[in-house]
């Protein structure tokens, strides 16, 4: 009965664990996107997303990894043989890349903190899709086991993922190059000019 308590709280914590890590570097793209902001906006937007950032981080994202963490580790007490099978191995790879990933983030973030982030939003929001593909190797990992699928079936699911990134990227840089136009069109140049 303990192993399905674990399971259960495993489960929770990873959610909330990649809830936070979604969200957080969203923040820091705004964060960064903010920059461009005349004064007072600018500090009033960073210094609120500061805020946020570390709340996130410290009340969601950090309780949701070490929920996550410990109760994997209370499964494999409790199933020690998964610890022989080469699928947990390469799970584990991954985990530990994202153990990586959520540290990198608090990095991220202690350099916004002090206006030293040398991001730009294009590459946070490159950065923000690496939780996402760690997180279906991870889950494919968990449910095919060592029977990893590699047929058509696979190729057009990662194909869609594919597509779904890429449909994201143009929306984000759809939305970008209009709010651009639209800060070009409501510039007082271009109205000067016209009234001349």
């Amino acid at each position: 009965m303990a192993y399905y308590w674990f399971k259960a709280f495993h489960i929770v914590g990873v959610v909330v664990w990649f809830a936070g890590l979604f969200y957080l570097v969203r923040l820091f793209i705004y964060h960064v996107e903010a920059e461009a902001e005349p004064e007072p906006a600018r500090t009033i937007l960073q210094n609120q997303y500061t805020i946020m950032e570390k709340r996130l981080y410290g009340i969601i994202t950090t309780p949701g990894m070490v929920v996550a963490v410990a109760m994997a580790i209370a499964l494999l007490v409790q199933m020690p043989d998964y610890l022989k099978e080469g699928w947990m191995h390469i799970k584990l790879g991954f985990v530990a890349l994202l153990l990586g990933y959520h540290f990198y983030c608090a990095r991220l973030m202690r350099q916004l903190h002090r206006g030293e982030c040398q991001w730009s939003g294009k590459q946070l929001r490159a950065l923000n899709e690496a939780p996402t593909l760690l997180l279906v190797v991870i889950v494919m990992l968990v449910i095919f086991k060592n029977n990893f699928p590699t047929g058509a079936t696979t190729w057009l699911v990662a194909g869609l993922a594919v597509f779904m990134a890429a449909t994201i990227q143009l929306y984000a840089r759809k939305r970008r190059l209009d709010r651009e136009k639209e800060a070009l069109d409501s510039s007082p140049e271009p109205q000067a000019l016209q009234n001349s």
